[in-house]
C-alpha cells in the first residue's frame, strides 16, 4: 500500500461521509469517519469481490452490523465500482434512493443483509460462515474449492451490548468457524456519552472465553497493522477471530472528535469545512473526488473480476471432474428444488389414529429431507419436542460440517438471524424450531426476515394453553395475533396432519418471504378427507371444511387444534335443526391475497360467523363482522392438564354450541 494513495482515498470516503450526511441533514457520520482507514485496507487489499457481479457465489461477505454507519459502506460501494451512483450517495435518506439510512438488502447493490437493530448483522453474519462451512464440506473435492471464501462482519458498542451478539459469539466460537472474522469498532462513544458509564468489560477476553482468537490494534489509523491484523484473521481459520481497533469517532474533526455530538447527527458546515481546511481538501466543492482516486479504486475491482474469472475456470473443471456434484450445486445455488420432491410428502389416514400436528411435522420432514438435501436446521436445544430432527443426518460440528441438524442451544434470538444469514448466502433452505411462547425472543430476527423476504421458515409448536402443566409462562395466547401482524410474513396454523403436509410444501415451495408453522404439542383427530374437504384446499389461506345444503344459519370459523371441535359442534347444532358451515382457516396472510369473490364466496356477507380459536381475540373482528363473535383467549392460562383448561377456557363443542345459540338469539 502507497501511503499517500491511501491518505487520500481515505480522506475521499471520509468528506463523502460528511457531505451526504450534511446534505440529508440527518444521518451518523462518526462511526464512518473513524473507520475509513480499515474499510479502505478491507475492501481495497483483502476482500474478494466483483463490483460487476455483486451475486457472485464465491465473493467474501461483507456485513455493517453497525447499519447507522452506512455511509461508510455506501462510499466504498460507489468509489468500488458498484451500481451506486455520485447522485445516489447525494441522494442518501432520501425516498426511493439507493441509499437509504440503514443498508437494506435488495435495494442497494453490494448490500449483503438488512441492518439496523444493533446486533442483527453480527448473528447474520455467522449464519453466512456457517453456510460457507457446510457447502464447502459438501462440495469441494481436492483442487477445487468452489466453496471457499471469508465472512467480514463490522459492528460497533451497540452492537456488543446486545444480547444477540453474545449468543452468536458463543455458538461461532464453540463450531470453530474460523473464516468469520469481526472488525470490532472500538471507538469509546454512543449516544449517550462515554462507554465508561455502561460498557467497562473485557472484549478480547469475552470473546477469547468464546473460543475466538482476538487480535488488538491499537491505532485506527494504522494501515499497515490492520492490514497484517486481517491477514493473520485469514490465515488462521481454527478459529473466529476479532480485531478490537481502537479508533476515534469523527477522527480529524476539530470539535467534533471522541465526542457522542458526532455519533448520530450531521456535523454541521462549520464543522465539515473546518475538517476539511484541516486535510487540505477543496472547500467551494461537495462531494468532492480527486481524478486519481477512482483508479485507485479500479485495481481492486480489476483485482475482483480477475478472481472470478479464475474461479470459474475451477468451476469448469469441477464440472468435467465432478459432474454429478456440479449439478446438485448449480441447483442448490439457484435454489432450484430436486424435481418431483413433492412427492416425498406423505398423507394421513383417520386409521393412523391421533396425531399432534408436531409429530405430523417431524415425520413430513424427515420424508423430504431424504430428498431435498438444502435442507438444514435444528432447534434452540428442543429437537426432541419441535421434531425437528433430520434422522438421516448428522450434527453440523466441527470439524465435519456437513451435517444438517444444527443444535443451535438455548439461543432463540441468534437462531432467528442466524436462520436468515444461511438463507441470504444461498445455496440452503434454513428452517428451525422452539417453542411458540418463545417466538418473542425471535421476533427482530423474524420482523427482519420478512422485510427482506427471506424464505425462512419458522416451527412453533406448544401452540397453546393445551400445553398444560408448565402454566401461563409457557402458554401463547398473544403469539398468533403478534405474528400476524408482521407485513410480509406467513403465519399457518394447520388444524390436522394433512393441513400441516400442505403447509410444509407451501412453505418449502416459498421463495419470496418467511413462513411460521404453528404446531400442537397434543394430539388431534386426522380428519376424514373423503368426507372433508381436501387439505389441498389450505393454499386458499381458508377453505369450506364441511356445508350445509342450502344457505347456512351460522358459519364456525377455526384453525388449529379448534377444528376439530368445532366440526363436533356443528354436528350438535345440525342435528337441533341449526345449518351450520365449518371453515377452516390456517392461515389470514393467505386468505386476504384471494380475491373479493372468493374470500365472499366462503365467508358471505350477513351470515353469523362465529370464530373458535385458542388465541387472543383481537384481529377476528375483520372475518366475524359487527355481527359476529369470537371464542378466544383474552387472559393468560394456569397450571393444569391440557384438557382441564380448554374446558376451563371453553374450548369445547357444548360451548361452542351455546355460544351460538346466543349469537342466533335462539
Amino acid at each position: 500500500m502507497n501511503s499517500s494513495e491511501a491518505k487520500l482515498c481515505i480522506n475521499t470516503i471520509r468528506t463523502l461521509v460528511m457531505d451526504a450526511i450534511q446534505n440529508a441533514n440527518s444521518g451518523h457520520p462518526g462511526a464512518p469517519i473513524g473507520l475509513a482507514p480499515a474499510a479502505y485496507v478491507l475492501w481495497t487489499q483483502l476482500l474478494k469481490h466483483n463490483p460487476q457481479n455483486p451475486q457472485w457465489s464465491n465473493r467474501d461477505r461483507f456485513v455493517l452490523s453497525g447499519g447507522h454507519a452506512s455511509m461508510l459502506l455506501y462510499s466504498m460501494l460507489h468509489l468500488s465500482g458498484y451500481d451506486v451512483s455520485l447522485n445516489d450517495i447525494r441522494n442518501f435518506r432520501q425516498m426511493g434512493s439507493k441509499t437509504p439510512g440503514h443498508p437494506e438488502y435488495g435495494i442497494t447493490p453490494g448490500v449483503e443483509t438488512t441492518t439496523g437493530p444493533l446486533g442483527q448483522g453480527f448473528a447474520n453474519a455467522v449464519g453466512l460462515a456457517m453456510s460457507e462451512c457446510h457447502l464447502a464440506a459438501r462440495f469441494n473435492r481436492p483442487g477445487c474449492e468452489v466453496i471457499d471464501h471469508y465472512t467480514f462482519v463490522m459492528c460497533g458498542d451497540g452492537d456488543l451490548m446486545e444480547g444477540i451478539s453474545y449468543e452468536a459469539a458463543s455458538l461461532a466460537g464453540h463450531l470453530n468457524l474460523g473464516k468469520l472474522i469481526c472488525i470490532y469498532d472500538d471507538n469509546r462513544i454512543s449516544i449517550e456519552g462515554s462507554t465508561e458509564i455502561t460498557f467497562t468489560e473485557n472484549i478480547a477476553t469475552r470473546f477469547e472465553a468464546c473460543g475466538w482468537d482476538a487480535i488488538i490494534v491499537r491505532d485506527g489509523n494504522d494501515i499497515y497493522n490492520i492490514y497484517k491484523a486481517i491477514e493473520a484473521a485469514r490465515t488462521d481459520t481454527t478459529q473466529p477471530t476479532i480485531i478490537l481497533l481502537r479508533t476515534h469517532i469523527a477522527y480529524g474533526c476539530p470539535n467534533k472528535q471522541d465526542t457522542a455530538d458526532a455519533h448520530g447527527a450531521p456535523l454541521g458546515a462549520e464543522e465539515i469545512q473546518l475538517t476539511k481546511q484541516k486535510i487540505d481538501w477543496p472547500l467551494e466543492q461537495n462531494f468532492y473526488i480527486p481524478e486519481e482516486v477512482p483508479q485507485l479504486f479500479k485495481k481492486s475491482a480489476e483485482a475482483g473480476k480477475q478472481h472470478e474469472a479464475e474461479w470459474q475456470q475451477k468451476m469448469a473443471r469441477y464440472q468435467e471432474e465432478y459432474p454429478q456434484e456440479s449439478a446438485q450445486l448449480h441447483d442448490a445455488l439457484a435454489g432450484k428444488l430436486p424435481q418431483d420432491w413433492e412427492s416425498s410428502i406423505p398423507s394421513f389416514t383417520p386409521e393412523q389414529g391421533s396425531m399432534a400436528t408436531r409429530g405430523a411435522f417431524g415425520k413430513i420432514l424427515n420424508q423430504v429431507a431424504a430428498r431435498v438435501p438444502a435442507l438444514i436446521g435444528g432447534s434452540a436445544d428442543l429437537a426432541p419436542s419441535n421434531k425437528t430432527l433430520i434422522e438421516n443426518s448428522f450434527d453440523f460440528a466441527k470439524p465435519d460440517y456437513k451435517g444438517r441438524n444444527i443444535r443451535f442451544g438455548v439461543r432463540e434470538h441468534a437462531m432467528g438471524s442466524i436462520l436468515s444469514g444461511i438463507a441470504l448466502h444461498g445455496g440452503l433452505r434454513p428452517f428451525a424450531g422452539t417453542f411458540f411462547v418463545f417466538a418473542d425472543y425471535m421476533r427482530p430476527a423474524i420482523r427482519l426476515a420478512a422485510l427482506m423476504k427471506l424464505p425462512v421458515i419458522y416451527i412453533f409448536t406448544h401452540d397453546s394453553i393445551a400445553v398444560g402443566e408448565d402454566g401461563p409462562t409457557h402458554q401463547p395466547v398473544e403469539h398468533l395475533f403478534s405474528l400476524r401482524a408482521i407485513p410480509g410474513l406467513t403465519v399457518i396454523r394447520p388444524g390436522d396432519a394433512n393441513e400441516t403436509a400442505k403447509a410444509w410444501q407451501m412453505a418449502l415451495q416459498n421463495s419470496t418471504g418467511p413462513y411460521a408453522l404453528i404446531l400442537t404439542r397434543q394430539k388431534l383427530p386426522i380428519l376424514d378427507r373423503k368426507h372433508y374437504a381436501s387439505a389441498d384446499n389450505l393454499v386458499n389461506g381458508a377453505y369450506i371444511l364441511e356445508d350445509c345444503t342450502g344457505k347456512p344459519d351460522l358459519i364456525l370459523i377455526a384453525t388449529g387444534s379448534e377444528i376439530h371441535i368445532s366440526l363436533r359442534a356443528a354436528e350438535i347444532l345440525t342435528a337441533e335443526g341449526i345449518a351450520v358451515r365449518t371453515v377452516s382457516m390456517p392461515s389470514w396472510e393467505l386468505f386476504d391475497q384471494k380475491d373479493r369473490t372468493y374470500r365472499e364466496s366462503v365467508l358471505p356477507a350477513g351470515i353469523p360467523c362465529l370464530a373458535v380459536e385458542a388465541g387472543l381475540s383481537l384481529g377476528w373482528e375483520r372475518f366475524v363482522g359487527h355481527n359476529g363473535a369470537v371464542i378466544g383467549m383474552d387472559s393468560f392460562g394456569a397450571s393444569a392438564p391440557g384438557d382441564e383448561l380448554l374446558k376451563k377456557f371453553g374450548f369445547f363443542p357444548e360451548n361452542i354450541v351455546t355460544q351460538a345459540k346466543i349469537l342466533l338469539n335462539k
